[in-house]
């Protein structure tokens, strides 16, 4: 036998899956199915929401992610209707009907979050919504209680991919581990590379089955 055959178990390398500290979720089209045209159609109709979405004179996506990073609704609004008048009805209608814009729980994903909060995995949220509708998602979507915190951008004043964020959530996991630790899920590539930059090991989410081969290579008890 050589050397390296008869070396001890001690000496090989370990191959186990690293240990996690925690999962950190997003939460928009990652838990909850989110999108925005039924809340603006139910104002405005399905047509006039579809073209105000796809209007290349108004980006809605950074507009939205203004309230994400903590300015008011009133203010949000008063600014685009200034700037876009014939808008103003499309403008106040997403608000207006929020909850239309939440379609429901993405259940592979919820399953693999009581999965894993069943295994007593430590469990955060770290999402990019205003402040003012957070609640509504709150009383709607009871799995919201299984996660230890959820830091939600527009009460931080700050969204993803900003890497202030994850400054935030690396003092509010620091009780369980490090940044370096922690998995992080995504739908969004810009988020997931943000994400990876600051230490996580970051995931883009694409279907919950995906997500789960991805979580079981790394160890984590979410078996079917």
């Amino acid at each position: 036998m050589t050397d390296q055959q008869t070396a001890s178990s001690g000496d090989r390398p370990n191959l186990d899956p690293a240990p996690v500290d925690a999962v950190v979720f997003d939460l928009g089209n990652v838990l909850i199915r989110w999108d925005p045209l039924p809340a603006i159609a139910a104002g405005v109709g399905q047509e006039r929401a579809r073209h105000f979405l796809h209007d290349s004179g108004f980006d809605f996506a950074s507009w939205n992610l203004a309230q994400d990073a903590g300015r008011s609704f009133a203010d949000g609004e008063a600014d685009a209707i200034a700037k876009h008048p014939e808008l103003a009805d499309e403008i106040r209608s997403y608000r207006a009907n929020f909850e239309h814009s939440l379609r429901g729980p993405v259940e592979g994903t919820v399953a693999i979050l009581k999965q894993l909060h069943a295994a007593e995995v430590p469990l955060f949220a770290l999402t990019n919504w205003p402040e003012e509708t957070f609640p509504i998602a709150l009383d709607r979507f009871d799995f919201l209680d299984i996660f230890e915190d959820i830091i939600v951008s527009g009460e931080e004043g700050v969204a993803k991919p900003d890497p202030e964020i994850f400054e935030v959530l690396e003092e509010r996991v620091r009780h369980v581990g490090g940044l370096d630790d922690c998995v992080f899920i995504d739908d969004s590539l810009v988020n997931v590379q943000a994400a990876a930059v600051a230490g996580l090991d970051a995931i883009a989410f694409t279907s919950p089955e995906e997500l789960r081969a991805d979580l079981l290579v790394r160890g984590l008890p979410v078996g079917e």
